[in-house]
């Protein structure tokens, strides 16, 4: 004991008690700049000067950290992100095994990646938390908007059609879709029917409007691509 301290032996017990009593970091919790959430479906909220602002709610369900990708290893760096246990007649052994160290009995019935720069201090086993986004920030929405089937040019792409009186047996039709002798083929990136949906979809620069981190769930402006109970991610730009 040093000599300020022999002369108030009580002043080091309290800064002992207090260095044990101290908060300290959860580390079995992370931060990353993307998350992964369900389409709930849409609503509406007020702003503070009382305007409208229509939302998609969003359902956050827990992700843990199955697996971290690095250079070296993979050729890449990525944090994979599990979800949602599966039953373990739908388990095979080999997802079993990787999603063990995560803390899964079983396997996942989700599984997504996050590439990128790593977090600091991320491990197999942490939760990712959705307090990763706040309420004000931009984020980057990709998801996959609904299958329409096989749809004409009209309904997919917007094209005017024919006349729709006077005998005219054009209505709904794509109209000429070639050329003359030369080239004598049709163009690449002409719009025919086809499948229409069903595809990628990337809208940028989405607010976040509210994050009920005590609900898990996530309010953003605007509409959202997909069905109700798609999966959307969230890259914050």
């Amino acid at each position: 004991m040093s000599e300020e301290n022999k002369e108030n032996p009580s002043e080091e017990v309290a800064v002992a008690a207090e260095e044990q009593t101290a908060p300290k970091e959860d580390t079995s919790t992370v931060k990353l700049n993307s998350l992964f959430a369900f389409k709930v479906g849409m609503s509406q909220v007020y702003g503070e000067n009382g305007e409208a602002i229509p939302v998609t709610v969003l359902k956050y369900n827990p992700w843990v950290v199955s697996q971290v990708k690095t250079t070296e290893t993979d050729g890449y760096e990525a944090v994979q992100l599990a979800s949602t246990p599966k039953k373990a007649k739908n388990s095979n052994k080999a997802e079993v095994g990787h999603l063990k160290a995560a803390g899964f009995e079983n396997g996942a019935r989700y599984i997504r990646e996050v590439r990128g720069a790593l977090p600091e201090g991320v491990k197999v086993g942490q939760r990712v938390l959705i307090d990763s986004l706040q309420k004000g920030d931009k984020v980057q929405l990709k998801g996959k908007s609904k299958g329409r089937g096989f749809a004409g040019v009209m309904k997919r792409w917007g094209h005017g059609g024919g006349p729709a009186t006077h005998g005219s047996g054009f209505h709904r039709r794509p109209g000429s879709i070639g050329n003359r002798t030369d080239p004598g083929r049709v163009m690449p990136g002409r719009k025919l029917p086809g499948h229409f949906g069903d595809a990628n979809k990337s809208i940028p620069h989405v607010q976040v409007v509210d994050v009920m981190a005590d609900e898990n769930v996530l309010l953003v402006k605007g509409s959202v691509p997909g069905a109700r109970n798609s999966m959307v991610q969230l890259i914050k730009e």
